[in-house]
Order: structure tokens, then sequence, then C-alpha cells
């Protein structure tokens, strides 16, 4: 009898949660603790970004007599060997680092939406020809191009190497948007759209375009945090010019001048810090996305939230699916 009582109230909770209606569907969103963290982290490097210039503590070219300083009042992250403030060098660099992150970002998404949906709609000698050039620059090794391409250019900035990572990263993204609309082209609602006289641009506008947002935006996160160890992993290996700060550029310096061995821990230690902050947000972004779309991954963490609020204690198994854990019997 507990056991059926037990099953009733999971059953009832998986129901309750896993089709919300009405005001709960809208608040969905703001009750994933995943992606409200990844968001939180991501505003404050964008917060840091846009006031850096203000709040930086000194120059980060300016030289002190404080060489290779740990972490003091003074310099909260430490000095180089010139006397340069790192502190100064990680927050002005913030602001590259997301700028061209972000660029890549939108040209990346934009290129892989308008391939992809077109392939996927057009069909036939149209979408064979996108589909082979979107399975060329997948076969290509994307950091060695970009490497090769940002070193034949003279003095590659900050939106040439932006230009760059979108050129080389759009295709994963466009096969995604393929398939999804080869899916959708012929569902009924786009059917009876067809057949009441749309326009295609209208078509792909107004009923395709808006299945296809929260992948949309998944691909663009992806893509960000591609741009992003790609940018840094240029100025590290000093492709890109050392002259202009970012992240990379701060460890290009410390590894140059051999900050390990002389015992400065602090030189690599926040940049990389910063580093993994930034793509730990955009990764709990990504899973907040995957479990908005994905009614299961939804309802199997509303479920074990409810049932501990209960007093139940959840056991998640290799299927997503939520039980309740047998009691130890004496």
């Amino acid at each position: 009898m507990a056991a059926e009582l037990v099953t009733t109230e999971t059953t009832q909770v998986g129901t309750e949660q896993t089709a919300p209606t009405g005001t709960k569907r809208r608040f969905l969103w703001m009750r994933n603790t995943k992606a409200l963290t990844g968001f939180g982290i991501l505003a404050f490097f964008a917060l840091i970004a846009a006031i850096g210039p203000w709040i930086a503590p000194y120059d980060p070219d300016e030289r002190s007599s404080d060489l290779l300083q740990p972490p003091s009042w003074e310099h909260w992250m430490g000095t180089t060997h010139l006397g340069q403030d790192v502190m100064s060098q990680v927050i002005l660099g913030t602001r590259s680092v997301l700028l061209i992150a972000f660029v890549a970002g939108f040209l990346a998404t934009f290129i892989g939406v308008v391939v992809g949906i077109t392939a996927g709609y057009v069909g036939g000698f149209g979408d064979e020809g996108l589909s082979a050039l979107s399975n060329v620059f997948l076969v290509i090794p994307q950091l060695p191009l970009i490497i090769i391409i940002a070193g034949m250019l003279p003095s590659a900035g900050g939106l040439t190497v932006a230009v760059v990572i979108a050129i080389t990263g759009w295709a994963w993204g466009a096969r995604v948007l393929r398939a999804q609309t080869l899916s959708l082209r012929k569902r009924d609602f786009v059917e009876a759209a067809r057949a009441n006289g749309e326009r295609t641009w209208r078509l792909i506008l107004a009923e395709i375009l808006p299945n296809l947002t929260a992948m949309i935006a998944a691909g663009f996160v992806g893509t960000v945090s591609f741009a992003v160890l790609s940018q840094i992993t240029l100025s590290f290996i000093g492709i890109t010019p050392t002259d202009t700060w970012n992240w990379g550029t701060v460890l290009y310096w410390a590894q140059a001048q051999l900050a390990l061995q002389r015992g400065a821990w602090w030189w690599y230690m926040f940049p990389g810090l910063c580093i993994a902050l930034v793509g730990i947000s955009l990764t709990l972004i990504n899973f907040g996305i995957d479990e908005f779309v994905n009614p299961r991954l939804r309802s199997t963490g509303l479920n074990a939230k409810t049932l501990r609020r209960r007093g139940i204690r959840p056991r998640i198994g290799f299927t997503p699916v939520v039980h309740e854990a047998k009691e130890d019997r004496a």
C-alpha cells in the first residue's frame, strides 16, 4: 500500500512538472539555476569589459620598481618582471576577449543559419552544393587553419581574428540546422502555410526559424566558447600582436619570462582563472538551454527538487527517470 502511494505521488509530480502551463511556462527559464549562474558570471565579466578603463588601478604598460611582487594590497594580482600591474592587464584584456568572441559568434552563427536553413529548405542541387561546402570546412582542422590564416595576415587585429574564427567555425551549426530544417519543411503547419500562398521568405522566417531558436542559441554559445579559446591560443603562441592586452597576451609574456620557474605563480593563475570562469559560464548556459528545450531533462531536474522538498531521497539512474531510493530493511 505504501509503495502504491509513493508511485502515485511520483507520477503526479512528474505529470505536474513535465507539462507546465500558463505562468509556470513563462518562468521555467528563470528557475533554471544553471543558466542563471552562467548568465551571472558572464554579466560580471561583461561589466568589467565595459568599465575596465575606469576601474583599472594602473596603466598596464606602466613600469615600477616592484618587480615580480606577489599579490598585495598595492597590487592585488601581483606584478610582472617589469613591475607592471597584472590586475590592470587582466581587467583591460577582458574587453578584447569578449568583444572578439561575441563578434565571431554572431558572424559564425549568421553564416550557419543562412547556409543551413537554405540548404535544408531548397533541396536539390543547392542542398548538395551547400552541404559539400559545409563538409569541406568540417574536415579541415579549425585551429591549425586559424593559425595559418592569422599568421599570413599582416598585423592581424581583433576584428580580423574574429572574422577568421567565424569563417572557420560555422560549418557544424549549418549541418545541424540543415538536418532540422529538412524535418520541419514537411510538417503540417508548414504545408498549411504554403497552401495558403505564403511566400518562401515568410515560411522560413515565421514558420521554420522560430522552431530553431533554441538550437541556434546553443550553437551561438558553443561558437563563443570556441572563439574565446582560439583567440587566447593565438595570443599565447604569439601569432597575434603582443602589444594589445588580452588574457592570452598576459599568459604569453608569463611564458616568455619563465614565470613558473621564477616562482611568479600569480602571473599565470589570475588570467587562467578568468578563462576558466568564462568557460564555465558558457557551459552552464548551454546546459540551461538543453534543459529548457528537452522536456525529459527539464522534468528530471524539477522532479528531483520536488522530491527533496517532500523529504524523499531521489535516485537518478543512467536514463533521466527519477525514482525513490528503496529504504534499507533491517
